[in-house]
């Protein structure tokens, strides 16, 4: 019953770029699976999996076949794009599922051929007599050969829009629509959104280095804290030199630059060198010279 409900179901043509994104989709779930299954080994000894890893990739790949090619004729991403593959070797135009053939020889043309470059690899990588160099150079020029014939099989499929791999060319399986696909709406809102997003951002990359944070600052806490606004005692202190204009601590080396307030000679120093335009946070002088302050403090003014 299921099959005559199956080969009833009409063939519909997939396009190019569901079937290069669905072949995407299979490679990130490749390397999701993989990165899962090894992060349960982060405790153990490490490079434990090194020499079985192809072995293991080759068991992984195995389950993934049994249950989406085997089991449903399509691959995890042709699952999420409504594609499913279909025996084109068949006569008639009407859907018909892969053979257990197809599906065998697709496992071994992905899974064994992946396995045995992987596997060839590590045997032959550091053996150094001629018969394993031969056989070394064999394999490369198969593999050489194999990559060419997979380019040309992808610009064939440029232009006719069908077999997106060789194995699909080789095998006569066929990507096509589950269902009948109704036309694809696009909202360019989240896009739009993005790029706005991302010219904001590449401005105030531009824009923030030329700005003066350290000037601005300064400039902001002066209109908070005028001069005119400070108690008595905020007056005396400064008239007594007991207090750094920019940080607040008693003065190291106090320096002024014109004006009744004093500084330490790192603060002023350092902010005059970063802005030659510096101006007093308390009273907005600007800098015509940094002078040493000569005073004279008693000593029962330091212990209060």
């Amino acid at each position: 019953m299921a099959s005559s409900i199956g080969n009833e179901k009409s063939v519909n043509p997939v396009l190019r770029i569901s079937q290069l994104d669905a072949l995407e989709l299979n490679k990130a779930l490749e390397q999701l699976v993989w990165s899962q299954f090894t992060s349960c080994f982060h405790g153990f000894k490490p490079g434990m999996l090194a020499h079985f890893e192809p072995e293991v990739k080759a068991f992984l790949w195995l389950l993934l076949w049994r249950f989406t090619i085997y089991s449903k004729n399509a691959t995890v991403g042709q699952a999420i794009l409504n594609i499913q593959y279909k025996n084109n070797l068949s006569q008639t135009e009407k859907y018909q599922p892969l053979s257990k053939h197809q599906k065998l020889w697709y496992l071994i043309f992905t899974v064994g051929g992946r396995w045995l470059e992987e596997r060839c690899y590590d045997l032959f990588s550091n053996r150094q007599l001629e018969s394993f160099c031969r056989i070394k150079h064999c394999i490369n020029f198969g593999a050489g050969l194999l990559k060419l014939c997979g380019l040309l099989n992808f610009l064939i499929f440029l232009q006719k829009g069908t077999f997106a791999t060789l194995t699909e060319r080789i095998l006569g399986i066929r990507s096509v629509f589950s269902k009948p696909q109704s036309a694809r709406e696009i909202g360019f809102e989240y896009m739009n959104r993005e790029l706005l997003w991302h010219g904001f951002a590449e401005f105030l990359i531009y824009l923030l280095p030329l700005v003066n944070v350290q000037k601005l600052k300064l400039k902001i806490s002066s209109w908070s804290l005028p001069i005119a606004s400070l108690s008595n005692s905020e007056n005396t202190l400064a008239a007594h030199c007991k207090e750094c204009s920019l940080c607040g601590e008693w003065p190291t080396l106090p320096h002024t630059i014109g004006c009744s307030h004093v500084f330490c000679y790192y603060c002023i120093k350092s902010n005059y060198l970063f802005d030659m335009y510096f101006t007093c946070p308390k009273c907005g002088s600007e800098v015509h010279s940094v002078q040493p302050l000569k005073y004279r403090i008693e000593m029962t003014e330091l212990h209060t």
